[in-house]
């Protein structure tokens, strides 16, 4: 077994650190009128901190200001604990959250051996912890391993399999570009190298929104979102789960169980947006921002707008 050292890559954060700022964290969004099934209602919205997340909250507080809420803004926590424990602290009412960080990291349960239906299984087993999992949308964000099309290529790489045996005959290229939470969680980093039998060289730390411009250059693998427009960008190359070892990751609404009851229209006017939100849809979304450079909350706006979900 090869030694794994872990290393922090010390690039500059500019485009992290803009699209923090362009998603409008920590503020008012802004005021509602008086009419609406959420007159009078303040709430406040959260989400982690990378560019889906961040849509997904900025889509679900336009759809409540649009009801007539008053809604504050604090979408952009840092990790999956930090905004769980948001929620459940009553810093924030309601936040997207996955399927496969449900199961495994809130709920604590192996990523084997899955119930047939993760969803339900998820729904049922945190509604102990007083926390309501709206209907879920219509995609799937998974956590996938890529590498450079070029690489792909030219050892024929289309597996994770294949990447685990490249790895293991070229120790020399056997570096991954991952986030902290990825290195860390046992549905990353260490139970994929369990899963199929082999070790990274090497891990190079990096924020999350930094890996897609080094796989290729500082690394020759790294964790990507299969969602995320920035793998077609950047000329990446998702390989198959060929082991089925990543859990389902479908995107859901989640908020306290009191904050349902107090406010039941919130499942009725999320509802239809969850419909709506297919993968090629989200996917879109997110290079709007990635790609073209455009701020969350407009892009949000622009296609509730478009999809008569708002007036």
């Amino acid at each position: 077994m090869k030694t794994t050292t872990i290393r922090s890559l010390a690039i500059a954060a500019t485009s992290a650190a803009l699209l923090l700022a362009a998603s409008g964290c920590g503020s008012d969004t802004g005021s509602a009128g008086g009419d609406g099934e959420l007159a009078g209602a303040q709430l406040t919205v959260g989400s982690k901190e990378f560019t889906e997340s961040i849509i997904l909250g900025q889509i679900t507080a336009l759809v409540f200001e649009n009801a007539g809420a008053q809604v504050t803004d604090q979408t952009g926590l840092q990790g999956s604990a930090t905004v769980r424990e948001a929620l459940m602290s009553k810093e924030i009412d309601i936040y997207w959250d996955y399927t496969g960080t449900g199961w495994v990291n809130i709920l604590g349960n192996s990523s084997e051996n899955l119930p047939e239906d993760l969803f339900a299984a998820v729904k049922e087993a945190d509604a102990a912890n007083g926390v309501a999992w709206l209907p879920p949308a219509n995609f799937e964000n998974a956590y996938r391993l890529a590498t450079s099309q070029a690489l792909a290529a030219e050892q024929a790489l289309a597996t994770t399999s294949e990447a685990a045996a490249f790895v293991g005959a070229n120790p020399g290229q056997g570096s991954i570009c991952a986030a902290s939470e990825f290195i860390n969680r046992d549905d990353g980093l260490p139970g994929l190298e369990a899963a199929y039998e082999f070790a990274f060289t090497e891990v190079v730390e990096l924020d999350f929104n930094l890996i897609f411009t080094q796989v290729g250059t500082a690394c020759q693998f790294g964790e990507v979102f299969s969602t995320d427009a920035r793998i077609i960008s950047n000329n990446l190359q998702v390989l198959d789960d060929d082991r089925n070892f990543f859990v389902p990751y479908q995107g859901a609404a989640t908020l306290r169980q009191e904050t349902l009851d107090e406010h039941p229209a919130i499942a009725d006017l999320l509802a239809p947006v969850s419909q709506a939100l297919t993968e090629p849809v989200i996917t879109e979304l997110n290079g709007k921002v990635d790609n073209d450079g455009e701020r969350p909350r407009d892009v949000a706006k622009d296609w509730l707008t478009e999809q008569g979900l708002i007036g």
